[in-house]
This record gives C-alpha cells, sequence and structure tokens, in this order.
C-alpha cells in the first residue's frame, strides 16, 4: 500500500476511534481551537492519545504529575483529569503566550485549582524543583523540544522515585531515529535519550510505535526501579 494511503487510512481509523472511545468535550475542543486562533502549530497530542496518558495516570494512581511542555494546555487538561482532589500537577512551559492561553483553557476544563504552569527554560525550572527538594513525582510526561531530551531525563530522574513512571513523546520521528548517520538535531537527541534509557539499569522502558492524526512516531515508557 502506498505511504499516502496508509497516512490517510491511519487518520480516518483515529476520527473513527475517537469518534467511538474519546469524544471530546467543549473544554478540549476550544483548546485546540485557541491554538488555532493564535496560530500556534498543532503539535497537541491527538484525543486518543490524550486519552491514554489519561489512562495511564489513573490506573497507576497518580497524585503527583510533572509535565514537560504546557503549549496551551490540551494534554495537560487530560491528565489533571486522571488526577485524585488532593491532586497536583506541575506543567513547563518556554513561552508566556502559550502558558496565557492554557490557563484559560485549565480555567473552562475546571482544572486550573491542580494545575501549577511554569513559564521558562525547562533546564531551569527543572533546576529548581530539584534544589527545592520537592516531592518526587509519580508520573512524568515528557513532550518538549527534542534536542534536550537527555538533558531533561538527567533531571527528571532526580524528581522521581521507585515505581515512578515516565512517557515521553515523539521518539520515533518518522521512522528517522534507526539513522545512525541522520544529523537533524531533534533526532540526534532523540537517539541519545535512547541509549541513555537503555544503558540505566534503574530504569525498565520500551516503544509503543504510533501511525495517525499525528503522523507517524511513538512513546517511550519507561518505569523506574
Amino acid at each position: 500500500m502506498p505511504i499516502m494511503d496508509i497516512n490517510a487510512t491511519a487518520i480516518t481509523a483515529d476520527a473513527w476511534i475517537e469518534n467511538l472511545l474519546v469524544p471530546e468535550d467543549a473544554a478540549l475542543k476550544q483548546t485546540i481551537q485557541s491554538a488555532i486562533d493564535a496560530d500556534i502549530p498543532p503539535i497537541s497530542v491527538s484525543a486518543a492519545q490524550g486519552a491514554m496518558l489519561h489512562l495511564f495516570a489513573k490506573s497507576f494512581g497518580a497524585r503527583r504529575i510533572l509535565e514537560l511542555g504546557t503549549l496551551v494546555g490540551y494534554s495537560t487538561i487530560w491528565l489533571a483529569r486522571a488526577l485524585p482532589a488532593d491532586g497536583k500537577l506541575i506543567s513547563l512551559e518556554l513561552f508566556e503566550r502559550n502558558a496565557r492561553l492554557a490557563r484559560q483553557n485549565l480555567e473552562s476544563a475546571g482544572v486550573a485549582d491542580k494545575v501549577d504552569i511554569r513559564v521558562g527554560l525547562a533546564e531551569k525550572s527543572l533546576n529548581i524543583l530539584v534544589n527545592d527538594g520537592v516531592e518526587p513525582f509519580d508520573f512524568v510526561f515528557l513532550d518538549a523540544d527534542k534536542v534536550s531530551y537527555p538533558l531533561y531525563l538527567e533531571r527528571i530522574l532526580m524528581l522521581t522515585k521507585p515505581g515512578s513512571l515516565i512517557i515521553s513523546d515523539n521518539v520515533i520521528r518518522n521512522g528517522g531515529v534507526v539513522d545512525p548517520e541522520n544529523e537533524d538535531p531533534a533526532i540526534r537527541g532523540i537517539r541519545e535519550f535512547m541509549d541513555m534509557l537503555s544503558a540505566n539499569p534503574n530504569l525498565q522502558s520500551t516503544v509503543v510505535q504510533t501511525v495517525g492524526s499525528k503522523g507517524y512516531d511513538g512513546f517511550a515508557i519507561s518505569r523506574v526501579s
């Protein structure tokens, strides 16, 4: 089957899955629309992926969640809705404009009281969390700039504990990660990140490849032991 046909079929299948199992409510739809209106790239997770994150966090009993990459709050809403009444989510976002929209969207979704968005370089925000000695996070969703994934992983491991779950997005890069000669900075960052997962004896990891409305990519799933 030609690749374009595969992509078209995957997008259609995603729409079918989402309509059947994970229909978006008004708050989620408005969150996506807010990005379109602000001319922000449509790089949030899909509804099916958001639901997957929600199910993982809820089944895992996560009480403290760390997210790297808020954008306009779409994945943040899915994750925050998985938290118990006393749960807390800290989300790191580089751009103030994105954070401002995200706060509005979180308010509309009724989860703003559970989320603390911190604006600035993720490395700096992570260092502050480490230096402050915050309570470890049960669940981490990494969806920020791919070049810095290795650095982020180092800090994340300082902020988690045995049993914590780390889900990292965009680790397949349309298959580009299998080419060791690829000079794309994002792919080089992901390859180094994957090598770190493989070499760390305190991480149990796998990757689930994904194809759908967001193209061909994948999630790395790691458990801290």
